[in-house]
């Protein structure tokens, strides 16, 4: 059995996911609202929000252990078949948000890679020879994790990974009032076939802003 798959992200008017100021704090409050089991993310999208939020202090001897936390907080899963997140996924367990961090790899992943996340005592799996399977590995954190709801916060590479293989079930969008233009980085630019959609959802926040729910039909 496969968890739900929510696609959850910010754009702009003409479908930027780049190139504008994203209101955080009504994104997340509307993630929440799904109340996930856990949250997928490729590695360039944390890369990118530490580069734009800014990098926490060194690695500390307490980093290297699991965190106490609330059991009803989500897992973060990370994609990292390339090990891109080395030395910098302190930043991401400190988060408060998460239960603690679970980081999919693949047969190719270095050494190197493997040993930095088993003395930090980061869950890791080998979902794929070249490439991380999504398919195989939703099933897996099914059955491993109990993860029955999951939320992308990630780009559109993952975004339309998903998308193509079939395993999105609902995609929620936060409408910013907003033009980006020539500079637009579309959200479904990847996506290799037509997808049928049911509206669920088309809601007005905070006057500016529009929030559409759609079930994914056909994919």
């Amino acid at each position: 059995m496969l968890p739900r798959v929510i696609i959850h992200n910010s754009m702009s008017l003409d479908g930027s996911l780049t190139n504008f100021d994203v209101n955080m704090e009504l994104h997340y409050q509307i993630a929440g609202k799904y109340k996930p089991d856990a949250h997928l993310i490729g590695s360039n999208t944390i890369k990118t929000g530490i580069e734009l939020y800014g990098s926490a202090p060194s690695e500390e001897k307490k980093d290297f252990n699991k965190p106490y936390r609330n059991e009803n907080l989500p897992y973060w899963i990370l994609i990292d078949t390339k090990g891109s997140l080395q030395n910098k996924l302190h930043e991401v367990r400190r988060s408060e948000f998460c239960k603690d961090v679970v980081v999919l790899i693949s047969e190719k992943t270095e050494e190197d890679y493997k040993d930095y996340l088993t003395k930090r005592n980061y869950d890791f799996h080998i979902l794929g020879k070249e490439h991380v399977d999504l398919k195989k590995s939703l099933k897996f954190l099914f059955e491993k994790y109990n993860v029955k709801t999951i939320l992308t916060d990630c780009g559109r590479i993952l975004s339309n990974f998903l998308l193509n293989q079939g395993l999105v079930d609902e995609i929620s969008l936060l409408i910013h009032p907003v033009i980006v233009g020539d500079k637009s980085y579309n959200i479904f630019n990847f996506a290799n076939k037509k997808i049928q959609l049911k509206m669920l959802k088309n809601e007005i926040l905070k006057k500016d802003y529009i929030w559409l729910v759609y079930k994914v039909i056909c994919a």
